[in-house]
């Protein structure tokens, strides 16, 4: 009998010895799951030094450009073709020298950019309700969602003349143009975006009083972001698109000289040079406009998602 109650003893005690040991590794698991949660909310608030970041980021472009102006002028050189059709690098900066001292260099750039701007801020406002309105009605997806993908991969420059026959020659014909562009991107961006919205974070904002006008600000808007994003900046590319080919194809004085009037003025006066001015500039416009407005923008959205850590 005892030695009956002595083995019991030590089976319980073996048993207590182990539930502990079990809590112990239980707990240990949780420490390291937390300690990995918490290394994967740590943000880097350290700055990159400059010397990386020029390394990284700013030394690359720089070689590319140069290696274009090298095989350019490598070309020149080897008279590959006649010189009126490809200028040497010096003639276009030659072009550029004579603009800017004629004080017409930052106008041609200013009367394009501020007719891109203005217009796409204006395609914004249309083409943003009306994507959320085909997003979420499904009638009205039904009636003009096919409509909005036909209007999208329309070239722009088929708008031109019927809005030159409209509206006549004017800056608001090359905002028709513009909005007729941009909007079906705008638009067809964001729907996607929508689409792609887990109905989770639906039913979940519906749970905590988010719905109508209210879950659409707080719940579809943030969570549609990437795609959103996606069509903005298509809709900047056929905004900027737009605006160049009805200015190569409209041409009146009351309009000014805007980058697509000084291609097609080179064009007409048989000057490359000029010709590869208006090409640059335009090139120089896109890039500055991905690089000051929607390259922070796609960081922002990124970072707020955890995708990026601040540098």
């Amino acid at each position: 009998m005892a030695s009956t109650e002595t083995s019991a003893v030590k089976d319980g005690g073996a048993t207590g010895k182990a539930d502990e040991e079990e809590g112990v590794r239980q707990n240990a698991d949780l420490a390291g799951l937390e300690a990995g949660l918490d290394a994967l909310d740590t943000v880097q608030t350290k700055r990159t030094p400059f010397r990386r970041t020029f390394v990284e980021k700013i030394f690359p472009p720089i070689v590319a450009v140069a290696l274009v102006l090298v095989v350019w002028q490598v070309l020149v050189w080897a008279e590959v073709t006649d010189s009126y059709k490809l200028p040497a690098p010096s003639a276009v900066w030659d072009e550029v020298q004579e603009a800017w001292l004629e004080g017409t260099l930052l106008e041609y750039i200013w009367t394009s950019v501020s007719r891109g701007l203005l217009g796409f801020l204006m395609a914004l406002v249309i083409g943003t309700p009306l994507g959320l309105l085909v997003a979420r009605v499904k009638f009205v997806r039904a009636a003009i969602g096919p409509i909005l993908s036909g209007l999208q991969s329309l070239p722009s420059v088929a708008w031109v003349p019927p809005a030159v026959l409209w509206l006549g020659l004017n800056d608001s014909m090359m905002y028709a143009v513009i909005l007729l562009g941009a909007v079906p991107s705008i638009a067809n961006g964001l729907v996607s975006g929508v689409d792609q919205v887990p109905p989770l974070f639906l039913r979940a904002g519906r749970t905590m009083g988010a719905t109508g006008l209210r879950g659409t600000w707080h719940i579809v808007i943030p969570a549609a972001l990437p795609g959103y994003l996606a069509g903005l900046k298509q809709g900047w590319a056929f905004s900027w698109r737009s605006l160049m080919a009805a200015e190569i194809i409209a041409s009146s004085p009351d309009l000014g000289v805007g980058l697509g009037q000084l291609l097609e003025n080179g064009r007409t006066a048989n000057s490359m040079p000029m010709v590869f001015l208006a090409i640059l500039l335009i090139l120089i416009v896109g890039i500055a406009i991905d690089l000051l407005i929607f390259s922070p923008l796609e960081r922002w959205v990124l970072r707020s998602r955890g995708l990026l850590v601040k540098s």
